[in-house]
């Protein structure tokens, strides 16, 4: 008989104990959680309150050396490519265009001044693919390709995760390219003329 009510006590005690945890943390979340950045130590053991966040207006803070999302500033890029070429996964492509010698100044510099040579009609990140590492950025001379804060950047088309950093538009691109050809043609011509000249001017010198 003892027993009985003993287990009737511990079930009582028990009950009591869950209830008293809940209403305190139902009182408590009338309180917010405090401002801890997600780096910080004491993040999850701030005292005890609303810890929903009202996400996306609300979202956990994101590490200053965190990796997340790629972002291009096609101005001081150079066109070199390395980017491309250390990429494990190929999430990165790159077409460029060279700049004729009157449109180096159009074409401009970097930030620290260095003169740009290539046009970069296509500067692609598939982030779908992307896979965060970092070895990109890295081999960058200029610090143009930089991971951002931006860790949440879902779709619904698989589309809208390639991104485009290109600084010339399809009708520009095929208007440098034109440029390009013309100028090699003349160049080339130029080239055979000079030796068809010389070619004459050894035959006469022969006569």
């Amino acid at each position: 008989m003892s027993e009985y009510f003993s287990n009737i006590k511990t079930g009582a005690v028990t009950i009591a104990t869950g209830l008293g945890i809940t209403l305190k943390h139902f009182f408590n979340a009338t309180k917010r959680k405090g401002d801890a950045g997600v780096d910080d130590v004491d993040y999850f053991r701030q005292v005890d309150g609303l810890c929903t966040l009202q996400y996306p207006r609300e979202v956990i803070p994101t590490p200053l050396n965190g990796r997340y999302r790629l972002y291009n500033n096609i101005e001081d890029c150079i066109g070199c490519g390395q980017c491309e070429r250390a990429c494990p996964i190929s999430c990165i492509t790159i077409e460029t265009i060279k700049v004729a010698a009157d449109d180096l100044a159009v074409c401009g510099k970097t930030s620290d001044g260095q003169q740009k040579k290539f046009w970069v009609p296509v500067f692609d990140i598939d982030t779908a693919k992307c896979m965060t590492c970092g070895l990109c950025t890295n081999v960058c001379p200029t610090d143009c390709l930089v991971h951002t804060p931006v860790s949440d950047f879902s779709q619904f088309d698989r589309q809208n995760l390639l991104y485009h950093f290109g600084n010339l538009t399809n009708q520009e691109a095929e208007a440098k390219k034109r440029k390009n050809a013309e100028l090699q043609a003349k160049a080339l011509a130029e080239k055979e003329k000079k030796a068809a000249e010389a070619a004459q001017q050894e035959k006469s010198g022969g006569e």
